[in-house]
């Protein structure tokens, strides 16, 4: 199934999409990889949403990556006599270990590693930030808060503490449980949520031993400030914006989505835009216009992918928000304007031959008449370089490994197909030009970029790149080998 866009869609699976019908449906207008978030829904609902997937990809003959989102550890205070208290801005609150029941004045706070590494002046947030307090002094077991922002606060609501780094593993024991579950499910990527430092992703990734890509999921102030480091040992990057938006000020999460979708692109890592894209879907078939623009300033900035959470998974018109994000990825990327910023913000250090290749592959299909590149790859690569320099005709990313397919789902521009194994490089020509043929990227009178790495299926052996015709007898009569 060929998109007419570059920008992948990621859809996420819930209530309101989770049969057949349903799933196809999302597929069919647009959704690239489908999120099975692990907050919500049993092993057996996940169980069988995942094996639908599988069957609609099976159904409709192409590649669909899936994504498993842990929930990661939950800070939370305890419970009220009431149910539920209001706090007035000026007032004095506790925060403890006492196992009591809550009042006006205080209420607990089990988690004694946040008592840990408080100090005083530093900010905690309730309810997603609805209500704001102040350390005003503190030990190990409590922390006296000044209300600076007042509300209702009721029964189990969430905590940010976003001030501190706190010592706490991104992992929890759900979260062990899960990601072995979905790994031997076979999902394609692991989201790994709280991460605040590389050491977080490295203890996911030996955990998932091999069997998934890791995706850090930046939703703190310490993964900004240590996003390079985290970059470096992650496979992908989610731009969380809703628990960012909460523990920074608003005003500063534009920019640093902006940072960081360009330092993936950087660094050839896929990286997604998420949170709160096309809210008012969730009971609105129709988005906003500040909505539509959001989707696209994402788009504009190069993001390989924007994500839509509720509104495909709870709403009512999940298959209108997939199809309006189609919709406005396939306009966003007709625009002038879209080239021009995509080209001036490519930054690229190669160091090697691979991404020498890549790059002169770019020139070659952008200065002649090359309908697409065409890139054999094992590992995926040499389709992940490709797609970072964001070229101007469309990447088919052939590989004899599925689940690689399935990882390069969620890549910028690669339509992504199965090939078989190959031993010579002829065998790559002539398969690239079939599946250009096939695919509608290409007719007999065209040429295409063939890149491959000799020897074949060895990861980061990139090596020649080759301009042929489509047609097969001129592929025989121009290498008679």
């Amino acid at each position: 199934m060929r998109r007419q866009r570059n920008t992948k869609i990621v859809a996420t699976l819930g209530p309101s999409s989770s049969d057949y019908e349903m799933i196809r449906k999302l597929h069919e207008a647009g959704a690239d990889v489908f999120r099975l978030n692990m907050s919500h829904g049993s092993h057996e609902e996940i169980r069988e949403r995942h094996r639908i997937i599988r069957e609609v990809e099976r159904d409709t003959e192409s590649a669909i990556g899936i994504l498993a989102d842990l929930q990661g550890p939950k800070l939370r205070v305890g419970v009220f006599a009431n149910g539920s208290e209001e706090l007035e801005e000026g007032a004095s609150f506790r925060l403890d270990l006492d196992e009591a029941e809550g009042d006006a004045t205080r209420v607990t706070l089990p988690h004694p590693e946040i008592f840990e590494v408080l100090e005083v002046g530093a900010n905690l947030l309730v309810n997603d930030g609805k209500i704001r307090l102040r350390v005003t002094a503190c030990g190990t077991d409590h922390a006296d808060c000044e209300v600076i922002a007042g509300g209702t606060i009721s029964n189990r609501k969430g905590v940010n503490v976003p001030d501190v780094v706190l010592p706490l593993a991104a992992l929890s024991e759900k979260d062990r449980a899960d990601l072995e579950f979905v790994c031997q499910l076979g999902v394609d990527w692991l989201a790994l949520s709280f991460v605040q430092r590389p050491a977080d992703v490295e203890e996911a990734r030996r955990l998932a031993d091999g069997r998934a890509a890791i995706l850090s999921k930046i939703e703190k102030p310490a993964a900004v400030k240590a996003f390079e480091d985290i970059l470096a040992v992650s496979d992908g990057i989610m731009v969380a914006r809703g628990d960012l938006g909460v523990e920074l000020p608003v005003q500063n999460v534009p920019p640093i989505q902006k940072q960081l979708v360009r330092l993936c692109r950087m660094a050839a890592k896929p990286v997604i835009v998420a949170t709160q894209m096309l809210e008012s879907m969730i009971e609105s078939p129709m988005p906003t216009r500040a909505e539509v623009s959001d989707v696209a300033a994402a788009i504009y900035e190069g993001t390989d992918a924007v994500m839509l959470s509720a509104e495909s998974a709870a709403g009512q018109y999940p298959v209108e928000a997939v199809s309006t994000m189609d919709a406005v990825a396939r306009e966003v990327e007709t625009d002038p304007n879209y080239r021009e910023v995509i080209e001036a913000s490519r930054r690229v250090e190669r160091s090697t031959v691979a991404d020498g290749i890549v790059a002169a592959a770019r020139e070659i299909a952008e200065t002649t008449d090359i309908k697409a590149i065409c890139c054999f790859t094992d590992s995926g690569k040499t389709a992940l370089l490709t797609s970072r320099e964001r070229p101007r005709v469309p990447i088919l990313g052939l590989t004899p490994q599925r689940g690689t397919a399935r990882k390069l789902t969620l890549s910028w521009g690669v339509n992504c197909y199965i090939s078989p194994e190959l031993e010579r490089f002829k065998q790559a020509v002539v398969n690239a030009a079939r599946a250009a043929r096939s695919h509608g990227f290409a007719s007999e009178a065209d040429q295409i970029l063939v890149m491959a790495g000799v020897p074949f299926n060895v990861p980061g052996s990139t090596n020649i790149l080759r301009v042929a015709p489509c047609e097969e007898r001129l592929i025989f009569a121009s290498d008679p080998e």
